[in-house]
């Protein structure tokens, strides 16, 4: 029983920043816009964090910082694709490549050798679990139970009416992705003041990518995130298990593969089905 606890927990804790990050994406594609480039948020995101927590002492602040780099670079985003019509992918690329390169050169400028250890206070580790719990069940009750859910799901499904309708498709698309900035922000810092309490370079470690498999497998839907979350997070907390037993005639990369295996599956046993709304 014991175990089973602490499998659980592991999950779960996994799980939330993928389920904050996936959450944003699906609210940002409802509202019609596609960003890749949550993982270069997420990162961003961790490391200012861990900047000003280390210069403060104070995760809380780290935390708060950590969304403010989230959000910064998400209106980065939108101001390039949503208000200036650049090609959405092209910036989510971008946003990928200069945040792996900018908060590697920004650490280095901070502790010096990137082998220097980078450790600060850490958050309670259940402190923002729950918190990704009710942003899923506030953003499904934002989404399907009032009018400017419904007026942000008609500027992704039908931009064209919405705005013959009178509504600001832009401004919609602003609203969805000022949320998921937040959420990846939140996302990004939890993951280096909650789960680790460090900044290493990369550490998002494709965590983005499989945040936008989550949002194939959850269809968009702030329950089906939850989810499907939940699930890549055992997979994850199952990787570690498999590495304690020390099976030597199993080459231990195979276990850190698992969590990305599983996004492969999935995106490509569920991406074609025709996503189901609420």
């Amino acid at each position: 029983m014991e175990t089973f606890l602490a499998f659980a927990v592991s999950a779960a804790t996994l799980a939330t920043p993928l389920m904050l990050a996936a959450l944003g994406e699906a609210v940002s594609e409802r509202a019609g816009v596609v960003n890749i480039g949550i993982e270069g948020v997420m990162l961003t995101a961790a490391f200012t964090g861990v900047a000003v927590c280390y210069a403060t002492a104070s995760p809380w602040l780290g935390l708060a910082a950590a969304v403010g780099g989230g959000l910064l670079l998400t209106a980065a985003f939108a101001a390039l694709t949503v208000s200036g019509g650049r090609d959405a992918l092209l910036v989510g690329t971008a946003v990928n490549i200069f945040a792996l390169g900018a908060t590697a050169v920004a650490r280095r400028e901070l502790v010096g050798d990137s082998n220097v250890a980078f450790v600060v206070p850490a958050l309670p580790v259940w402190s923002i679990p729950p918190v990704a719990g009710a942003l899923c069940a506030l953003a499904w009750h934002w989404l399907f139970r009032t009018p400017f859910g419904l007026s942000l799901r008609a500027a992704g499904e039908n931009p064209a009416a919405a705005s013959g309708a009178g509504l600001s498709v832009a401004r919609l698309r602003w609203a969805a992705l000022i949320f998921s900035g937040f959420a990846c922000g939140l996302a990004g810092g939890y993951l280096a003041l909650g789960l680790s309490n460090t900044f290493v370079e990369g550490m998002t470690a494709g965590r983005g990518f499989i945040a936008l498999a989550i949002v194939i497998v959850g269809r968009q839907h702030p329950g089906g995130v939850l989810l499907a979350a939940l699930v890549f997070g055992a997979a994850g907390a199952l990787q570690f298990r498999l590495q304690a037993l020390g099976l030597e005639i199993v080459p231990y990369q195979l276990f850190l593969a698992l969590p990305y295996a599983l996004t492969l599956v999935a995106a490509l046993l569920l991406g074609s089905r025709p996503r189901r709304v609420a």
